[in-house]
């Protein structure tokens, strides 16, 4: 289908009535033009949350398949609205729920991958002229369990159907402009970015943009599925998110990011023996926990310090796997610190560009605001430091790089 295009509503887009209404005349918007639609929602406003929330108020350890079962009814709630308001506004229109349209999963319970999607009943509604609204977010494994597919779920939903229909747009609909140099609720000066590679939005969002799931953008670089990022209340253009081009290099960092989700974990006097991080760290992947950064002390007494850096939702389960790994392996002590944040520079230009990370060190410095760790790649260099900084770190170095301005005109300082 030449004129098919996957779009995904988030939470805000479809919060109440009013605006599931708005999203449906939108949606009607494309119809009318003569595109045949795959609508991709995800849970109303907070629904999400709220059912947590309900979860842990019953146990405080919930098991990860009953979340799974609790947090896929969100999703139903939106589809089956939206699909009302279409049909009520004279266009027919079908809602269907991950398993219904054959979105296969692992078994990795709130956090599965997406190992295949039979299309043939979307396809079969598609010829029918309707209008197919699905339920973000979740599938259904081999053993016909319902899973989910991690926070920001919908994204990679939205993503991955369009991959197995052959659409080459996909819209991201969210209740900001698109993409910006940084969050605009920290910086008011703020910039939104007209195009960003693949490679720039993935990190972006991996460092903690808020805008897109990190795993979506990786499929979408694969298959070369062009990306916008649009907001649902109005019609201005979005971000639209491709394949790297020759110009981007010119621009010398992109944006700024902050995540202050994620927890520090410090293991003290590990023997300095072959081996040792490899043992940690194998227990660690074994719980399907995620490690973003690592740090490992240099030795002068034949034992070290390992750090690194978790999602927080894992921390609990991560102390454990690690205390006991700890006893196993002679170390001493092991720290948690929930108080980080990450903040990170992201652009295709640091590739070709010298000096950036001496001008966000030199921001930073220059506020009083102390590095505890430092990671780096060809496009991006990240900087934990202490949480109640994090403010203050975003609006200096956003100043530094100047990402205020138009990008031609831009200089770090």
């Amino acid at each position: 289908m030449s004129k098919l295009i996957v779009q995904k509503f988030g939470g805000t887009s479809i919060a109440n009535a009013w605006c599931i209404k708005n999203v449906a005349k939108r949606i009607i918007s494309y119809k009318k033009k003569g595109y045949a639609l795959v609508v991709v929602v995800s849970a109303p406003g907070d629904a999400t949350d709220d059912l947590l929330k309900l979860a842990h108020s019953v146990t405080n350890d919930p098991t990860d398949r009953e979340l799974d079962v609790l947090l896929s009814t969100g999703e139903q709630v939106s589809m089956a609205l939206l699909s009302m308001a279409l049909n009520d506004l004279g266009y027919q229109a079908i809602s269907f729920t991950g398993a219904q349209v054959g979105i296969i999963t692992d078994k990795s319970y709130t956090k599965a991958r997406i190992i295949n999607i039979n299309s043939r009943r979307i396809k079969e509604e598609l010829k029918k002229k309707k209008i197919v609204i699905v339920a973000g977010f979740q599938g259904i494994n081999l053993e016909q369990d319902i899973t989910t597919l991690g926070r920001g779920g919908s994204d990679i939903t939205a993503v991955a159907l369009a991959k197995a229909l052959g659409a080459k747009m996909c819209e991201i609909y969210t209740d900001v402009d698109g993409v910006y140099t940084a969050d605009p609720r920290i910086a008011r000066e703020a910039r939104k970015i007209d195009r960003l590679s693949y490679d720039e939005m993935l990190e972006l969002a991996f460092l903690g943009a808020q805008v897109m799931q990190s795993r979506s953008i990786e499929v979408a670089k694969k298959f070369n599925i062009k990306l916008c990022v649009r907001n649902s209340f109005s019609k201005k253009d979005g971000t639209i998110i491709h394949e790297e081009a020759k110009s981007m290099e010119e621009i010398l960092v992109s944006g700024v990011a902050v995540n202050r989700s994620e927890a520090k974990i410090t293991i003290c006097d590990v023997p300095d023996k072959p081996g040792i991080a490899a043992r940690i760290f194998r227990e660690i992947a074994s719980a399907n926990i995620n490690i973003d950064m690592i740090i490992q002390n240099v030795s002068h007494t034949g034992r070290t310090d390992i750090s690194f850096t978790i999602e927080k939702t894992d921390l609990k389960k991560a102390v454990n796997i690690v205390k006991k790994m700890a006893k196993k392996i002679g170390a001493k002590n092991v720290l948690e610190d929930r108080d980080i944040a990450k903040v990170s520079v992201v652009g295709v230009g640091m590739r070709s560009h010298s000096g950036i990370a001496a001008a966000m060190f030199k921001a930073l410095a220059q506020k009083g605001i102390n590095i505890k760790m430092i990671s780096t790649s060809e496009i991006k260099i990240s900087c934990v430091i202490n949480k109640k900084d994090a403010v203050k770190a975003v609006k200096a170095i956003h100043k530094v790089f100047e990402l205020q301005k138009p990008t031609r005109t831009r200089k770090a300082k």
